[in-house]
């Protein structure tokens, strides 16, 4: 299943949006325009339908409603989120959820929903506040798809959503993380727990997809030849064998790889990693830019068996070079003082006249997401 459409109100950067989504998805804007601000909000759903989460943990990770509710929302304190359900590569709507959320004014403050809808196709099979809800108000503050005893009927829903992976692998958290310690961030948005989730999967199926990533790096990175997972005193770790002057040179642990062998290692594994929605923030730091170009078609190879949902945000022109990528699957999010407003790129007559007269979509697009003055910041 995919995401098709998503609307928002008053969620951070975005005061009112509605679009729809496709397969692929690729965000572009400027920096600080709200790319991964779009993405958290796929987040905040996971975290609220997974085992151990709910809204008022996912809310409180976010540090509160005033952190979350956009700036430009005025007089309007709740904050709405809906999302249409298809199946992959098809327009029909198999499933609606839509919450709205607000803060009690006194006492403990808690987030509380305003509204929880379940629409299956256009049967609305959930709405609240009901009856029981009116009669105990500290109902409002869980929701229905976080509750097993209460999703019966739509747990395909929170069985989706709980699924979301978010990849966006730093290197240091895994080359030194005796230097990151205190508790780790819920989800592990930034890979310190990579190795520990290499470690869970099946011995079989890690090495399959071990030696495809293997594949892959001896085309990527110069003199690379193996890649392998071992645990050493208890402790998983990863070990490669690069093509060398002495024979039977020693092998290079995760702590000894580039940043760009660990990021594009993350990659590669999240790409197999199950065939839920994938959220990939900027895949290609680190990166060769002949690597980047490369990117989206790795992605259409590997999702498309899977019947899996990508969403990459992405400043890189080098990716959006790939002329397979429809304009129709690429957002271009534009800032201003009401919030940011996001658009398809298919919406810009602009835009699909250059594509017409041969430029790739990135030519085309990412100029349109630099600063206005940019020109400026060399007098500085």
């Amino acid at each position: 299943m995919i995401i098709s459409r998503i609307i928002l109100r008053n969620w951070k950067n975005f005061k009112e949006i509605d679009v729809p989504l496709k397969n692929r998805v690729f965000v572009v804007g400027p920096n600080a325009s709200g790319k991964s601000n779009f993405l958290d909000v796929f987040r905040f759903l996971r975290d609220i339908a997974k085992p151990g989460g709910g809204l008022q943990n996912a809310v409180l990770e976010r540090g509160g409603i005033s952190k979350i509710r956009c700036l430009a929302a005025r007089r309007h304190p709740e904050v709405e989120i809906e999302i249409h359900i298809s199946e992959f590569d098809s327009s029909e709507i198999l499933w609606r959820y839509s919450i709205g959320i607000k803060q009690e004014v006194r006492g403990y403050r808690l987030p509380y929903l305003t509204h929880e809808k379940v629409w299956q196709k256009d049967k609305l099979i959930l709405e609240r506040p009901d009856f029981n809800d009116k009669k105990d108000k500290e109902r409002l503050t869980q929701t229905h798809v976080e509750q097993i005893n209460a999703n019966k009927k739509f747990r395909e829903i929170a069985r989706f959503l709980e699924s979301t992976v978010y990849s966006h692998l730093l290197p240091q958290l895994l080359k030194h993380p005796q230097s990151f310690t205190g508790p780790d961030l819920p989800g592990d948005p930034f890979g310190k727990g990579f190795l520990d989730r290499i470690s869970k999967v099946n011995e079989n199926t890690r090495k399959a997809w071990l030696r495809r990533i293997g594949s892959a790096l001896k085309i990527a990175v110069p003199q690379f030849m193996e890649i392998d997972f071992t645990e050493i005193n208890g402790r998983p770790h990863l070990e490669a064998i690069y093509d060398h002057w002495r024979p039977g040179a020693g092998k290079q642990k995760e702590d000894q790889f580039s940043d760009g062998t660990l990021r594009l290692i993350g990659f590669l594994w999240s790409l197999q990693e199950g065939d839920s929605l994938l959220l990939l923030e900027e895949p290609e730091i680190s990166l060769n830019s002949a690597i980047v170009s490369k990117i989206p078609s790795l992605i259409y190879k590997i999702q498309k068996p899977k019947k899996r949902q990508v969403f990459i945000s992405t400043h890189s022109v080098d990716l959006l070079n790939d002329r397979g990528i429809s304009l129709d699957e690429i957002l271009i999010l534009n800032p201003n003082l009401e919030g940011t407003e996001i658009k398809s790129a298919s919406s810009f007559p602009e835009v699909k006249a250059m594509l017409a007269g041969g430029m790739t979509p990135g030519a085309a697009i990412i100029p349109r997401t630099k600063p206005k003055d940019i020109n400026q910041l060399t007098l500085f």
